[in-house]
């Protein structure tokens, strides 16, 4: 019995060590915006708005379904991301990328605005892996991405 009580323990820790390497890199950025929570809403809640507002992104098509988002990058390529949770209510999405170009695997993202004073914060945060790059270089591009975005939404 004893033999198996350890066994037991070992195994879930390997599992939990394995889970935690799994989102290895985090990043997240967040800016103030003098626009009322409404108004960041009304153009970050769109989840093709982002080809508004997104200064790397040419063009964003939607999916039949709206879970789907094809962004045209201005520079080259695709990024496909799929609707994982909508929160119009907390004024927040969660998704993920399912191709892209970027030195990365396994991303999640959230993108939410929040009240602060007469204005809101607007935070952009997800997790990932490397692939084909590394640590560092992943997550200086998806920091750029972050603060260009905000940054753009935020003046």
């Amino acid at each position: 019995m004893k033999k198996f009580s350890i066994l037991a323990v070992a195994s879930t820790a390997a599992l939990l060590m394995s889970g935690l390497s799994a989102f290895a890199l985090e990043s997240h950025y967040q800016a103030d915006s003098s626009e009322s929570v409404s108004a960041a809403w009304a153009k970050i809640g769109n989840f093709c708005g982002i080809g508004t507002w997104h200064p790397a992104v040419a063009k964003c098509t939607l999916s039949a379904n709206g879970k789907e988002r094809h962004l045209s990058l201005k520079g080259g390529g695709t990024i496909v991301e799929h609707l994982i949770k909508w929160n119009n209510k907390a004024h927040s999405y969660t998704y993920r990328i399912k191709s892209s170009p970027l030195p990365i695997s396994n991303y999640v993202s959230t993108i939410k605005v929040t009240k602060h004073g007469t204005g809101s914060v607007i935070s952009w945060s997800g997790h990932y892996k490397a692939k084909g790059a590394s640590d560092a270089d992943a997550k200086k591009a998806v920091d750029g991405i972050y603060k260009s975005g905000v940054d753009s939404l935020a003046k």
